[in-house]
C-alpha cells in the first residue's frame, strides 16, 4: 500500500435532510363536495449512515469529499399519502472506524463488523397530515405539521488499524527494516527520526502456507500519551493488534529502560493495552558479540527478549516463530 494512499483521518461536515411537511389536503371527488380532512404525512428526512466493509482498508476515498448531504422527505399529499422519505446516504468504512464529535472530541460510535451500519446524523421527522388531527370537534382541521429540520454536525473518522502484530518502538529502532525483510511491504527506510509518518501494513509469510498481518506504527517518543511527537495520532493504531512487538535497538544506552518507557506511555494512554501479549525484540543485534550480548541479557532480568538483525537476517526465522506462538495464544 502506498505510504501517499494511506489516509487514517478524515474531518467532513455531515447534514441529514429535513422531514416533508404534512399535507392539508381536503377530500374531493364527483360524488363529494365537502369531504373531511385526508392529508397525508411527509417523509422523513434521509440519515447520513456508516456501513463498514472489508474491501477498505483506508478512508483515502473520503480524503476530498468534506460535506455529506442526505435527501430532504416529500410532503405528504391528499387521500392520505404518505411522502417519500429522503434519500439516505451511505458511507462505506473501514472496519475499526471511530467517529468523533469534532467540537468536543467525544466519541460518538465506532464500526466493528463488515455490513456494520449505524446512523451518524438522523434525517428530520416527517410532519403529520391534517387527518391526525380531527376530532368530533374539529372535523375540518385545516392545518399540519411541519417537517423537522435536518441536523448538520462535523463529523471526525479516524481509522484504528487491524494487525495481528503491531510494532512499537522509539522512532529509528528499526521497524521498518524488519517490515521490509519479513514482508512484502516497501516502507520508507532512512537515517533519520519518524521517517515513517504513516502506518504500514505487511503480510508475513510463515512457516506452510500460514501468515499473518504486521504493521509499522511511527515511532513513539516519552510524552506521546500527551500527544508529543505524533502522540495521539498513532496510538490509537496500537488499540487493535493482537500482539505487541516492542523494538528496542542494541546500541540504545539502557535496553530495559527504553522499554519501560514505551510501557509507560502505552499504559497512560489505555491501561488495557498491558493486557495484550508482548514480545521485546532488540534489534541491531549484529552490534553486539556474544560477550556483549550476555552482558546486556543480564541486565534484563526475567524479562522475555529475543535477539535479531534485520539486515543479516539473524534471528528472524526465531522472531516469526515467537510472534506465531504469541497470535495462537502459546500454542503452535
Amino acid at each position: 500500500m502506498a505510504n501517499e494512499n494511506f489516509v487514517d483521518y478524515v474531518k467532513l461536515c455531515c447534514r441529514s435532510g429535513k422531514g416533508g411537511a404534512g399535507s392539508t389536503h381536503m377530500h374531493r371527488d364527483r360524488t363529494t363536495a365537502k369531504g373531511g380532512p385526508d392529508g397525508g404525512d411527509g417523509g422523513r428526512g434521509g440519515h447520513v449512515i456508516l456501513r463498514g466493509n472489508a474491501q477498505h482498508w483506508t478512508l483515502l476515498h473520503l480524503k476530498y469529499r468534506k460535506h455529506v448531504l442526505a435527501g430532504h422527505g416529500d410532503p405528504g399529499s391528499g387521500n392520505r399519502k404518505h411522502g417519500a422519505d429522503g434519500r439516505d446516504e451511505f458511507l462505506d468504512v473501514p472496519i475499526g472506524t471511530v467517529v468523533r464529535d469534532a467540537e468536543t472530541q467525544e466519541v460518538v460510535g465506532e464500526i466493528t463488523e463488515d455490513g456494520q451500519e449505524w446512523v451518524m446524523v438522523p434525517g428530520g421527522r416527517g410532519g403529520r397530515g391534517n387527518d391526525h388531527f380531527k376530532s368530533p370537534t374539529n372535523q375540518t382541521p385545516r392545518y399540519a405539521q411541519p417537517g423537522e429540520d435536518g441536523q448538520e454536525f462535523w463529523r471526525i473518522l479516524e481509522l484504528k488499524l487491524l494487525a495481528d502484530v503491531g510494532l512499537v518502538g522509539f522512532p529509528n529502532a528499526g521497524k521498518s527494516t524488519l517490515l521490509s525483510v519479513v514482508s512484502a511491504a516497501k516502507p520508507e527506510i532512512a537515517d533519520y527520526p519518524f521517517t515513517t509518518l504513516r502506518p504500514n501494513l505487511g503480510m508475513v509469510a510463515y512457516r506452510g502456507s500460514r501468515s499473518f498481518v504486521m504493521a509499522d506504527i511511527p515511532g513513539i517518543i516519552e510524552g506521546a500519551h500527551e500527544g508529543k511527537g505524533l502522540g495521539l495520532r498513532f496510538l490509537r493504531h496500537i488499540e487493535r493488534n493482537s500482539v505487541l512487538l516492542f523494538m528496542v535497538p542494541a546500541d540504545a544506552e539502557d535496553i530495559p529502560e527504553a522499554y519501560r518507557v514505551l510501557l509507560g506511555e502505552l499504559e497512560q494512554y489505555n491501561p488495557e493495552l498491558l493486557e495484550k501479549d508482548r514480545v521485546l525484540a532488540i534489534s541491531k543485534c549484529d552490534l553486539l558479540d556474544a560477550e556483549l550480548r550476555q552482558e546486556v541479557s543480564a541486565t534484563m532480568g526475567d524479562l522475555r527478549h529475543h535477539y535479531f538483525s534485520a539486515v543479516t537476517g539473524e534471528g528472524v526465522d526465531g522472531l516469526k516463530d515467537l510472534l506465531w506462538r504469541a497470535i495462537q495464544g502459546g500454542s503452535e
